[in-house]
């Protein structure tokens, strides 16, 4: 009997242990630490970022193509084709580079120039043609004139000119000085310039004091005068005799003087459209000029129509204030001439009279003197 109940408690114990030594042991949590906070240590301070460009700034020079010549400038182009011209144009250069002495024509327009000097042009003694269009040139060195003795075309529109250059050669034939902001002409600007046939001097700020009785005087062969878009109030004195073009559009005056056309000899087109002019302002005969061909007379003041030569082909009154308008008056020649001679036939080819107080139809007597005239705008 002992002997059963000590094999049942060595079974027992037996089944105990390997309970205990099966049994998985249950993994320990974590223990977490305590976290310590780091001292914040200051960041380096990112680098400045660079300002934005100003959209004045220049963009890069433009180089031209390699050139089988040696004296062509990088930023320039030469080609074999035109030997005789250098092509600086559209190359964002600030300065003119020194010019072969084989260049004729220069083409240096549409860059960012503001200064012409001599140093550029002392090998180019045989330039004939410079144009330096649309740049930002306040002032030309009166010292490159004197190397370029042979120059005939000057091209310096749409800079920042404030006076006419000096010392300008006696051998220009052209002088474009449009779109500046020129003020004064120099006393003798023009003189020994013989040659000149074309003066732009448009849209700039010339007034009646910058110019004198003697500032156009030397120009014998100008046959061209642009003074368009100044501040002009009256009618320019010392205009030479031979003038063809006479352009005044886009200023202040409101008078003609009665003798001012005399002497002409040569002058078909007149130009004095957005002035000031009334009938007050103009003789009744001033524009009686057997040369003129083309007469403009728009946006003024008129409140009739000025007498004219039967010669005149083209006639611009539109925008005044013209109420009425007369054909027996303003007929250059009597209505009872013989209509087969063509000598006494006034020659107007276009009238255009819209913009102003009129409406139609067309006077009979209109259209019984100027049997020529094709287009009529009223």
């Amino acid at each position: 009997m002992k002997a059963g109940v000590g094999l049942f408690s060595a079974l027992a114990l037996f089944l105990l242990m390997g309970a205990v030594l099966t049994q998985k042991p249950r993994p320990k949590k974590p223990t977490r630490r305590p976290t310590t906070r780091r001292p914040s240590v200051p960041q380096p301070a990112e680098p400045a970022q660079p300002e934005p460009m100003e959209p004045t700034d220049f963009p890069p020079v433009i180089l031209g193509p390699p050139s089988m010549y040696t004296d062509c400038p990088r930023e320039c182009s030469c080609t074999p084709s035109y030997p005789n011209a250098l092509n600086c144009e559209n190359r964002n250069i600030r300065t003119i580079p020194v010019i072969p002495s084989r260049t004729h024509y220069l083409y240096l327009q549409n860059n960012y120039i503001s200064e012409v000097t001599a140093e550029s042009f002392i090998n180019a003694s045989d330039i004939r043609w410079i144009n330096l269009a649309n740049n930002r040139i306040h002032r030309i060195d009166k010292n490159v004139f004197q190397k370029v003795p042979a120059l005939l075309y000057l091209y310096a529109q749409r800079n920042n000119l404030k006076e006419v250059p000096a010392g300008l050669p006696a051998s220009l034939e052209q002088l474009r000085l449009g779109r500046n902001r020129i003020s004064k002409i120099p006393a003798g600007s023009f003189s020994r310039m013989g040659n000149l046939t074309l003066l732009d001097l448009y849209h700039n700020q010339l007034s009646d004091s910058d110019m004198g009785k003697t500032t156009f005087k030397d120009l014998k062969s100008l046959m061209q005068l642009n003074l368009a878009n100044n501040i002009l109030k009256k009618m320019p004195a010392g205009i030479p005799n031979g003038l063809i073009q006479l352009f005044l559009d886009r200023n202040r005056i409101d008078d003609v003087p009665k003798d001012y056309f005399d002497g002409f000899t040569h002058l078909a087109f007149v130009r004095l459209n957005y002035n000031q002019l009334s009938d007050k302002g103009l003789p009744k005969t001033v524009f009686n000029i057997t040369t003129l061909l083309d007469l403009q007379l728009s946006h003024n003041q008129l409140a009739s129509v000025p007498l004219f030569n039967g010669h005149l082909e083209h006639l611009h009154l539109d925008h005044n204030s013209i109420e009425s308008i007369n054909g027996t008056q303003i007929c250059p020649y009597s209505l009872e001439a013989d209509p087969n001679d063509h000598s006494l036939v006034p020659r107007l080819r276009y009238l255009r009279l819209d913009g102003n107080h009129l409406s139609p139809p067309i006077p009979l007597d209109v259209i019984m003197c100027f049997r020529h005239l094709h287009s009529i705008v009223i």
